[in-house]
């Protein structure tokens, strides 16, 4: 199998050679890493660590320094908090936080996703030709969170609820016709969009079913039935305890869900192979917050090994940590990872 054989027939739930890896991390981590590696080729790095997915992206709007804040073309609001890797971003209430009237809604600046760059799409896409690929970072219900401000938004759930509908349709509109130009773009290669909207906080979930009955369930299923119409799969992000979305999800015809962090009993990895095995495939599990962070690269290696044996290699599982990987986590860790891979097979 080739990497992208390897990744679409696990989406299908079939027998593979290997379970397939991805890589994601923030921009901080890659310059240890690169240094740890003594390159700076991505790509190589990748290739060596035998990862089967590359992530690509269309030129977005660029980001405004608005002074004390950076602003991007959403309206969501951050500043680059400084570290010893480097800037991290931290989000601020974004700017619709001071709204008092629907209209402020209605008459904000909102993007167009024809102001989206999509000319290096096929390129991208040659060049990647032997992997499956992986678009996008649409959002129908926690960036619109961000630009609300999130204590807003959580309250317009009850006093403003047509606030919430209104922020939702547009991002779902935007994502929509976004992820139909790239796909168009790219010479119908891209095969798995990502969707996100964080549910689950480390204790439970942030909402309620019923709230998600409602306010995302009907968009997320608009972006589903979009992404299926394409001919790609979905994955559905989001951190947390997500347990009692799961059936949800699956019956909105999500493909995918990352990125499992095992926060309870009810999200460890062999819970979920329990409940939920052949209906929806996984993706992520390895701890960045304890495990890849403050073990050893042999506990790394077990922890790896643990999903591997859980999950088996019969289709259902893309092995990937539980967030992008932090700068706090050491190389040797993220190289630990992926050695796993050559020597449990």
């Amino acid at each position: 199998m080739n990497h992208r054989e390897r990744v679409i027939n696990t989406i299908k739930h079939k027998i593979v050679d290997r379970v397939p890896f991805d890589f994601w991390a923030e921009q901080t981590t890659l310059k240890r890493l690169y240094s740890f590696c003594g390159t700076k080729n991505l790509d190589k790095i990748l290739k060596d660590f035998a990862v089967d997915i590359r992530h690509v992206e269309a030129i977005m709007p660029p980001e405004k320094n608005c002074g004390d804040f950076v602003q991007n073309f959403w309206g969501e609001r951050y500043n680059y908090q400084k570290t010893k890797w480097g800037p991290m971003r931290e989000d601020i209430p974004g700017a619709l936080s001071g709204a008092k009237d629907i209209s402020e809604l209605e008459n904000f600046d909102w993007p167009n996703p024809d102001d989206i760059d999509y000319s290096n799409l096929k390129a991208e896409c040659s060049k990647y030709d032997e992997y499956a690929l992986i678009y996008g970072s649409a959002d129908i219900w926690q960036r619109p969170c961000l630009v609300r401000g999130m204590e807003n938004a959580l309250m317009d759930l009850y006093v403003n609820p047509e606030w919430m509908h209104f922020l939702s349709r547009k991002f779902t509109d935007f994502y929509i016709k976004d992820y139909t130009n790239a796909f168009n773009q790219s010479g119908g290669r891209i095969d798995i969009f990502l969707v996100i909207s964080d549910l689950g906080s480390q204790y439970g979930p942030l909402i309620s079913t019923e709230l998600f009955d409602e306010f995302i369930a009907p968009y997320l299923r608009e972006m589903v039935e979009t992404i299926h119409r394409l001919g790609a799969y979905v994955m559905f992000h989001s951190c947390g305890m997500v347990f009692p979305f799961i059936e949800r999800l699956i019956d909105i015809g999500v493909d995918i869900l990352d990125p499992i962090q095992a926060v309870t009993l009810e999200m460890t990895p062999e819970n979920l192979k329990e409940n939920f095995s052949k209906r929806i495939c996984f993706h992520g599990g390895i701890d960045v917050q304890t495990i890849l962070t403050n073990g050893t690269p042999d506990e790394v290696k077990r922890e790896v090994e643990r999903y591997l044996n859980v999950f088996g290699n019969d289709g259902g599982y893309i092995c990937s940590p539980s967030h992008l990987f932090q700068p706090d986590i050491p190389p040797e860790n993220i190289k630990a990872f992926y050695e796993t891979s050559k020597t449990h097979y």
